[in-house]
């Protein structure tokens, strides 16, 4: 995102405004001047004019250090990036007739994906004629959450999609 604003920033010779309010390196306002003469002033310092604020009436330059605008930036970025947490969605899949220790399994996988702060997407898989007894899906996504409701709640209810039954469980906050 800044990558991106940082290459559509206009630099010295590239301001296409005929007046702007130049900002020296300090921060004082020096005023609206020709772009001309606030490059002049600029190279004088042997600083860049950049301009800071395109849509501004008349636009904002600052004289500064460019690559060291740029570098700072990038740098802000890279902090924000490492902040930044993503979520992964994990599935734990049961049939309607999965045996009870099977289930303890996936229920102890479950708490697993939940403990270490992704979702997790139980789905019931159905085949042939157990299409017809939703209600032991349905029995089994609940085994599921009850199991897991002092660390989980549920972000979608169980409900039917094509041949599957899928519930979603969300770490709950804390």
């Amino acid at each position: 995102m800044i990558s991106k604003k940082l290459d559509q920033t206009r630099v010295n010779e590239k301001i296409r405004a005929r007046e702007v309010l130049v900002i020296d390196s300090d921060g004082t306002k020096l005023g609206v001047m020709p772009t001309l003469k606030a490059l002049q002033l600029a190279k004088e310092q042997g600083l860049d004019l950049v301009e800071v604020s395109p849509n501004a009436n008349p636009p904002v330059c600052r004289i500064m250090d460019y690559g060291k605008y740029k570098y700072q930036q990038q740098k802000k970025m890279h902090e924000a990036k490492k902040k930044q947490k993503t979520i992964e969605v994990k599935t734990v899949k049961v049939r309607p007739r999965t045996d009870e220790h099977d289930l303890q399994v996936r229920i102890k996988q479950t708490r697993k994906f939940l403990e270490k702060g992704n979702k997790v997407k139980a789905v019931v898989m159905f085949r042939g004629r157990e299409q017809a007894h939703i209600e032991l899906g349905e029995a089994q996504l609940m085994k599921i959450y009850e199991a897991v409701q002092d660390i989980a709640e549920i972000e979608k209810k169980p409900k039917k999609e094509g041949r599957d039954m899928i519930m979603i469980l969300a770490p709950k906050k804390k």
